[in-house]
């Protein structure tokens, strides 16, 4: 294919969107995730990423998000940062540097401020209210979900050039510890790239998909010559196999794929999973991902399924 997308969640299309304007006009992936991401960060409507999404305990955003650059293996991450306009430029600046390219709150925020990123309060009426709201209800920060339909954006690409990238950006778990910090920033976990293979991301409880390294071990059964979309099933059934064992109840988690060649893989432990998707034979559009006893039903969102999706 000359380019390809993928994005998690329907909050996605609209970015997917974007992407796929600039890659149909021979733009650089790289360029199409930090658009698309940075739109997806703006809009308040989208609960669990950038203006206006999830609170941790203390009512305190706190944003991680980063992106690599599959041609040479380079990454860029940060993590428990606050108040940052649009995370993942700041994690695209820092995967130009060999070292010191993963950086934590206070040293984030000092990088950016001196890049002159753009910095802004965070919090808006609706995400103080939601919390406002929660905080009075009895919770178990043991246990802690991930917000249901929406969580992490996580978006993968490949451009004309058969440059591939990904890059993820999240406020994270509703209510979390200050300082918490999930697979989304953690290379392996959260996402992996290399476009010699392709690239895949994760989102759910991060605390659970960290435990199976799963971005990376979907690349590594694709590195064996396993199919995409049985590298994702497979990657997910086996991590969820070995919980059982320890009769242990993961969170959710789900992950999306795309390889070399522009072809994508999905799958969740979730009932459904919606993601984004484009390509040059396909116009961006909304798939929704089944679990039939870890088996995946991959299928078109219908007018009424976009109807009834309450989360955004």
């Amino acid at each position: 294919m000359k380019y390809s997308m993928i994005g998690t969640w329907k909050m996605a299309f609209d970015g997917i969107k974007l992407g796929e304007n600039i890659l149909k006009n021979n733009g650089n992936i790289k360029d199409a995730i930090d658009k698309a991401i940075s739109l997806t960060e703006d809009n308040p409507s989208f609960n669990s990423v950038g203006f206006g999404s999830l609170p941790n305990i203390e009512g305190e955003l706190e944003f991680d998000a980063a992106f690599m650059d599959g041609n040479d293996l380079s990454f860029g991450a940060i993590c428990s940062v606050k108040n940052i306009k649009n995370p993942i430029k700041v994690a695209i600046a820092l995967s130009k540097f060999k070292r010191n390219c993963y950086l934590s709150s206070i040293g984030a925020e000092k990088f950016a401020h001196i890049n002159k990123f753009e910095f802004k309060n965070m919090l808006n009426d609706d995400c103080i209210n939601r919390w406002k709201h929660e905080i009075k209800n009895n919770f178990d920060l043991d246990n802690l979900e991930a917000y249901d339909g929406h969580d992490t954006v996580c978006m993968i690409g490949l451009d004309s050039n058969k440059n591939m990238a990904v890059g993820v950006s999240t406020s994270g778990l509703f209510l979390k510890k200050a300082g918490r910090v999930g697979d989304s920033s953690v290379i392996g976990s959260g996402f992996y790239c290399d476009s010699l293979v392709g690239g895949a991301a994760a989102t759910g409880v991060g605390e659970d998909i960290m435990k199976g390294c799963l971005s990376i071990s979907i690349i590594n059964r694709m590195k064996l010559k396993q199919d995409i979309q049985s590298s994702c099933e497979d990657a997910i059934k086996e991590h969820t196999e070995r919980f059982n064992l320890s009769k242990y109840k993961a969170g959710s988690m789900s992950v999306i794929a795309l390889d070399k060649n522009g072809n994508f893989g999905v799958a969740t432990n979730r009932d459904e999973f919606p993601f984004v998707v484009t390509n040059e034979f396909s116009q961006t559009k909304i798939l929704i991902c089944k679990n039939n006893n870890s088996k995946m039903e991959i299928f078109e969102a219908d007018e009424k399924w976009i109807s009834n999706y309450k989360y955004d």
